[in-house]
């Protein structure tokens, strides 16, 4: 394994944990990422899914007192089986309809103009739901992890499904579903970090498991190098990220997938990025 490929894999563990968790869409920037350094094809398709897993951890070991405080209490504790019903009822949707649809998906839409509109029309939705959360302040009816009904997660679950869209974002999916379906920004955004924990892990396993023959031994060097990277970044991006929530609003990140949409477009039709 030469350098220069373990810093491939670096700036795309870095891109990874940076985009995960905000609601930009992490496929999006790791294909015009892979494309410009030239790591593109199946076995690069399966790396970045598998340096999720380093994302996913950083979810755990941030949460991890929560995470054991349900484990120890899950066969005593309401609370604590309500929490795992919401999550198992919210993961559902997306990984039925994955397994169902996911290869026709990838096969008509990962394409310059379904990706970029993806990204512009959820950039719309989350201008629409901001707007209607300030507007109408009472709309928020659910301000903490803890109030979720199985209905509420079955909704948000829902609105995870289109994340099967390239370009749409799966945070950005729940948490700007959440707060259409009443959860605060905060509590909209916490439910995402924990329903990635399930939707991530069962998504990395199953592609890794599928493809594990596209990987050579010397990969390992590479992944290693991806999920480490991955793990920081993720871990300090979803801190930052909790902070952002309690006092701004995603509007931001919607004047920038709106922008990136369109460099999506730019880069296609220019040659630069290849979208086969």
């Amino acid at each position: 394994m030469t350098a220069p490929d373990l810093l491939v894999a670096a700036i795309l563990g870095l891109v990874e944990g940076l985009t995960e968790f905000l609601p930009v869409s992490s496929t999006g920037h790791l294909i015009v990422a892979g494309s410009l350094m030239n790591y593109t094809g199946e076995r690069a398709k399966l790396f970045e899914i598998v340096i999720q897993a380093g994302a996913i951890v950083a979810v755990c070991w941030e949460y991890r007192a929560r995470l054991w405080t349900v484990a120890r209490g899950l066969l005593r504790e309401r609370s604590a089986q309500r929490f795992v019903l919401n999550l198992l009822v919210a993961f559902l949707p997306a990984a039925l309809l994955g397994l169902a649809f996911g290869t026709a998906i990838k096969a008509r839409l990962f394409a310059p103009v379904p990706v970029a509109a993806a990204f512009i029309a959820g950039a719309l939705v989350i201008l629409w739901a901001e707007r209607r959360q300030r507007w109408r302040p009472a709309s928020v009816r659910i301000r903490s992890v803890d109030e979720l009904r199985w209905s509420d997660a079955l909704k948000i679950g829902l609105a995870q499904a289109f994340a099967l869209i390239p370009g749409t974002s799966r945070s950005g999916a729940t948490i700007i579903g959440g707060m259409l379906f009443g959860l605060s920004r905060q509590a909209a955004t916490e439910f995402s970090f924990f329903l990635a924990i399930p939707t991530l892990f069962a998504a990395t396993g199953y592609e890794f498991v599928r493809n594990r023959h596209l990987l050579a031994s010397g990969d390992l060097s590479m992944i290693g190098v991806g999920f480490a990277v991955a793990f920081v970044s993720a871990f300090f991006t979803i801190r930052a990220l909790l902070r952002y929530v309690a006092h701004h609003d995603f509007v931001p990140f919607a004047w920038y997938r709106i922008a990136f949409g369109l460099v999506i477009l730019g880069t296609a039709y220019a040659g630069l990025v290849r979208w086969d």
